[in-house]
């Protein structure tokens, strides 16, 4: 399987080491990764760690050449930092070439996406949880790149959401931005997001803001809209961000209408990219999706030994 003579367009976010920690703000960046990548081996590998199969025919110290192809198009690569780490954590002496850059869209398959050079039963050994790693945050970033595109000319941000598959959010919200979408909290420690059921529980969206900006003033704070006097009674309170859920486009416009600017206004609930153009609204500052992490498919990759060193 050969690469195709014209490499595939590249977009201009290129990162070239992983610094998950400007993903959030609590340095917990590099210790969720490590443990992500740990359970992973443990999984596939077990303990004492073992490959059956390759262990008998390659041994400990054999060598190889191996490509990882990118069989599925369009796509947005996302993800090859993390890649690079999975094989050194077996084999810290592998050599890692990219050929492309993060973020690089692939407008025509099968092409090549890196090469892998060291030992044999490292490359064979990590190589199914690399490329799940992999795929699952092409997959991500390449329905970003979609709602993104579409969005772009309104100046609207896309937001990622909390619905993420278990252990693997660093990684799915690092795709979301590497295909120029943006990332909502990172987790429950992060911001303020009155909810219905916090509604419910404080007896009124004045009741839960009071108590919450007593109990936390510095943190920012946004409250969940359903309806009109939920968004007037916020805008009362002087919610930093007003998130309407679930609203049609109708009533968006409504809402917006009645903010006019003195909150940050973000749009939520079933929005996805056919009824996407009804919510691109002036006035809506962002629209966060649970689909680019919840609904996604995975990118076809493979890895193939070319030959022994």
């Amino acid at each position: 399987m050969k690469a195709p003579a014209a490499m595939p367009e590249s977009s201009t976010f290129d990162r070239n080491k992983p610094d998950w920690d400007f993903i959030n703000h609590y340095g917990l960046g590099r210790i969720l990764f490590e443990k992500a990548l740990e359970l992973a081996f443990l999984e596939d590998l077990g303990q004492p760690p073992i490959d059956l199969t390759t262990a008998p025919l390659a041994g400990t110290t054999k060598l190889a050449k191996a490509t990882i192809y990118c069989k599925s198009a369009p796509a947005v690569i996302a993800g090859l930092p993390v890649m690079a780490l999975v094989f050194k954590k077996l084999d810290p002496e592998s050599k890692i070439t990219p050929l492309l850059n993060e973020g690089a869209r692939i407008i025509q398959a099968p092409v090549a996406v890196t090469s892998i050079e060291g030992k044999v039963a490292a490359i064979l050994g990590a190589e199914r949880i690399a490329l799940n790693l992999l795929q699952r945050m092409c997959a991500v970033a390449t329905t970003t790149s979609q709602f993104v595109e579409k969005a772009k000319p309104y100046k609207i941000a896309i937001l990622d959401t909390r619905k993420t598959s278990p252990g693997l959010r660093l990684f799915e919200k690092y795709a979301v931005l590497t295909a120029g979408g943006e990332n909502h909290r990172f987790g429950l420690n992060d911001a303020i997001l009155i909810k219905d059921n916090h509604i419910q529980l404080a007896g009124g969206v004045s009741q839960a803001v009071k108590l919450l900006r007593s109990q936390y003033p510095t943190k920012p704070l946004e409250v969940e809209c359903t309806n009109l006097e939920e968004v007037k009674e916020s805008l009362n309170l002087q919610a930093d961000k007003i998130l309407l859920d679930n609203m049609s486009p109708g009533l968006v416009k409504e809402a917006v209408k009645l903010v006019n600017k003195r909150s940050f206004v973000e749009v939520s609930g079933g929005i996805n990219l056919e009824n996407m153009n009804e919510y691109l609204q002036p006035g809506v500052n962002a629209i966060s999706v649970g689909a680019l992490t919840h609904s996604t498919t995975s990118i076809d990759l493979s890895l193939e030994v070319e030959k022994s060193l």
